[in-house]
């Protein structure tokens, strides 16, 4: 045998344990796959329907879901929850993986380069799915850094949930979304390609997005908390520049959601056909009608309320003068919003604005959407099957049944009892792949 056969038989042998489990063909033919038996004492696999399951046994062949046994059954690899609470991987509808607020957060924006954003979204995804949230939207970003993130996470190169990414918003030239508060030539040069004035303009932002890589697109319909100018938290597009806007993004296959404080900025979205809002702060009756009769999505990110609304009133205070203003005014507002939009039947699902709040404390939202009168079950609900549908991932995120991707997590208690269970978690899979055991 030459040294080169050899080394290539070397490689061989070391190679076969890794492809037999992860199914991947050999010399003599395709590996067999090595089930995963998943035994859980407690099983909510369609938070739909509500019904605790006892005793079961997923069986899980690569990256999926391939059956729910009865009772403990297994051998080989066996993954013992059976003290356990087991349900769905959840769902985030609104992150921000690349930032986090924090004190030199003005700073980062002149001085990170997209590289760097998408290494810190790195770290920020990886503590995101360890808090039990294998899929989440992200909803602002810049386009070189998530949408690299993202495929990185498909590839499985990066640890991290599924990411639906709309990249850089849609916004208006100086409202919510532009560069705000630096000098002109600083602010010229930032200012991303997505913000337009006009109808014509603003479609051309939506065609960019998409040839960019954006799964969906999100716009600002009316200005925001953080946005460093005085501009108040009403709408910012004209009636012509949202229609345009959600006429070239379906027209391209896209869902648009429209980030959105003011009832007239809300209104005037709904009523140019857009998919979902996220906040809804001052949402009116109108609004209710609207949500209801075109069946869209509140997304109401209290913890981002909760949390501005902290820091502004606070002696540790680092936001500026205009985003401490409308930080008071409407993070205190936003918990009676989603109560009565709960109360009118608006359809939720969970969103938490992350990157406002600290990336892994997500699940902080479950106890806030209690607050508001929701259910335990109909906040896990949020975070699941109606976050699923709500992304258009019904048949891929928010239930565990064969065929479905194997997402789950688990916890030690009852969540349907004590929703802030979900705040401890134990166990994630994603995919399959084990990345949090804390039994």
């Amino acid at each position: 045998m030459t040294r080169l056969s050899m080394i290539v038989a070397a490689i061989v042998v070391c190679a076969a344990p890794a492809l037999a489990q992860s199914g991947q063909t050999t010399a003599t033919g395709p590996a067999p796959v090595q089930p995963t038996f998943v035994q859980v004492g407690r099983l909510l696999a369609d938070p739909e329907t509500g019904t605790v399951l006892r005793d079961k046994t997923i069986v899980i062949e690569g990256t999926r879901v391939v059956e729910i046994r009865d009772g403990f059954v297994g051998e080989g690899r066996v993954i013992d929850l059976r003290d356990g609470f087991v349900l769905p991987g959840l769902i985030d509808s609104h992150v921000h993986l690349t930032s986090q607020q924090n004190p030199n957060g003005r700073l980062e924006e002149v001085t990170q380069s997209n590289a760097e954003q998408a290494m810190v979204g790195a770290r920020y995804a990886r503590r995101t799915l360890m808090a039990g949230f294998t899929t989440v939207a992200d909803l602002g970003a810049s386009n070189e850094a998530i949408f690299a993130l993202r495929d990185a996470v498909r590839r499985g190169d990066v640890p991290g949930p599924r990411i639906i990414a709309s990249g850089s918003a849609v916004s208006v030239h100086g409202g919510h979304g532009d560069i705000n508060g630096f000098r002109e030539d600083v602010m010229h040069l930032l200012s991303p390609e997505s913000v337009c004035s006009g109808a014509e303009d603003c479609r051309r932002a939506v065609r960019l997005q998409v040839r960019a890589g954006a799964d969906i697109i999100k716009i600002t319909a009316t200005g925001g908390v953080l946005s460093n100018t005085a501009a108040g938290l009403s709408q910012q597009f004209t009636e012509d520049e949202l229609a345009s806007i959600v006429e070239v993004a379906h027209r391209m296959g896209r869902q648009v959601t429209a980030h959105a404080h003011g009832a007239d900025g809300i209104n005037a979205f709904l009523k140019a056909g857009g998919d979902s809002i996220e906040h809804g702060t001052y949402l009116d009756d109108e609004s209710i009608q609207l949500f209801r009769r075109e069946g869209v999505y509140l997304v109401p990110t209290l913890l981002a309320g909760d949390f501005v609304a902290r820091v502004a009133s606070g002696p540790d205070n680092f936001f500026t003068p205009a985003q401490t203003a409308k930080a008071l005014e409407a993070g205190p507002k936003m918990l009676d919003m989603a109560r009565r939009a709960h109360q009118g039947r608006v359809r939720i699902a969970f969103g938490t604005d992350s990157g406002v709040s600290a990336h892994g404390d997500n699940a902080q939202e479950f106890t806030l959407l209690v607050r508001a009168g929701l259910t335990p079950l109909e906040a896990i609900q949020a975070a699941t099957v109606d976050a699923a549908a709500h992304l258009q991932l019904a048949n891929e995120a928010g239930r565990i049944a064969p065929g479905m991707p194997a997402d789950l997590v688990a916890v030690r208690g009852d969540p349907l009892a004590d929703v802030s269970e979900l705040e401890r978690m134990r166990f994630v899979m994603r995919a399959g792949v084990v990345h949090r055991d804390d039994r």
